[in-house]
């Protein structure tokens, strides 16, 4: 008997470490490299939760505010999402790696976005999110070895309210082919419906997506806007998430979109709660001044959003914590 009980733990032990060992999403991320999913939450190279705390800065269409990086970091924001141009409708924003050297001088993690793409299907100057992988294809000698500064946003708001339903094959195709390019960097994938999955295609297919990356090292991203002026409609789609057990960001937000009230109040507060990351848009220079958080670009004169974001309940100067990169290298 005692022999029999020693042969059943040896096979019990061998059926757990095959267990361990096995691939899936909670092992694979334990040896990424830099930022990474570790569960539902954004962790860093040494296994510390990052909640992203910051601010949207429009570099492509105004490159030579480059300022804005350390005035975005004076505001306590512990990261800042960069617009960028791939070259189909902006830029090409040729200045990558000097951006990546803002960040990381002012201590802040970069997200980096291809504008382009936005509301593909319904604005025909739009590109596709495959072009915007070719962009990032052809940086990729400035984003190798950044994995713990560096997230790739890989296309903004890419599909716009005209057949929503191809955002699963397009972001899990431009997913894939990152992957096969032999990209590392945790990967943001914002929703159709210009941002906001208003009619739930990427709620519902996140899976999907997840699935396509042989890294499970990926973070979906809603912009809430008008679509989102309810405390419950924020909650519920949170909830969602949660039920699904997959990372979400808050990738943009603001006070106000067209006529509609955001209710940015309970986004910020709920993130928080929830610890989830947010990014407002955006620090200045929208044709719409009431998106702009300090008026051209002056850290000086907050706007009405400006002092909500930072300085409010649940902003980013009373929640935002620094990466531990930089200050444990």
């Amino acid at each position: 008997m005692r022999k029999s009980l020693a042969v059943l733990g040896a096979t019990l032990l061998t059926i757990a470490t095959s267990v361990l060992t096995a691939v899936s999403p909670a092992s694979a991320a334990t040896t990424a490299t830099g930022l990474h999913i570790s569960g539902r939450d954004i962790v860093e190279g040494n296994g510390q939760t990052f909640v992203m705390r910051g601010i949207s800065h429009a570099h492509v269409w105004f490159p030579s505010q480059t300022s804005s990086f350390a005035n975005i970091k004076a505001q306590g924001a512990n990261t800042v999402r960069v617009v960028l141009g791939s070259g189909k409708r902006w830029g090409p924003s040729t200045d990558v790696a000097n951006v990546v050297s803002q960040c990381k001088r002012n201590r802040l993690i970069c997200v980096l976005e291809v504008h382009d793409t936005t509301g593909y299907g319904q604005d025909g100057a739009a590109a596709t999110l495959d072009e915007a992988v070719s962009f990032w294809i052809g940086q990729k000698h400035n984003l190798v070895g950044q994995e713990s500064y560096v997230v790739i946003n890989i296309g903004n708001e890419p599909i716009g309210n005209n057949n929503p339903g191809q955002w699963t094959n397009a972001t899990a195709n431009a997913v894939r082919r990152m992957r096969a390019n032999g990209f590392q960097n945790l990967l943001m994938v914002d929703a159709p419906n210009w941002g906001q999955d208003q009619d739930h295609v990427m709620r519902d297919n996140a899976q999907t997506v997840w699935n396509a990356d042989s890294l499970h090292n990926t973070v979906f991203s809603v912009h809430m806007y008008a679509i989102y002026n309810t405390a419950s409609s924020i909650t519920s789609y949170f909830d969602a998430f949660k039920a699904k057990g997959l990372p979400l960001v808050v990738g943009e937000f603001g006070w106000h979109f067209d006529s509609g009230q955001v209710d940015d109040q309970t986004v910020m507060s709920q993130t928080v709660a929830r610890g989830i990351g947010y990014l407002g848009w955006s620090w200045a220079g929208n044709n719409d001044s009431r998106l702009d958080m300090t008026n051209n670009f002056n850290p000086g004169q907050l706007t009405t959003w400006g002092r909500r974001i930072i300085n409010g309940p649940n902003g980013i100067k009373a929640t935002a914590k620094e990466a531990s990169v930089y200050s444990h290298g």
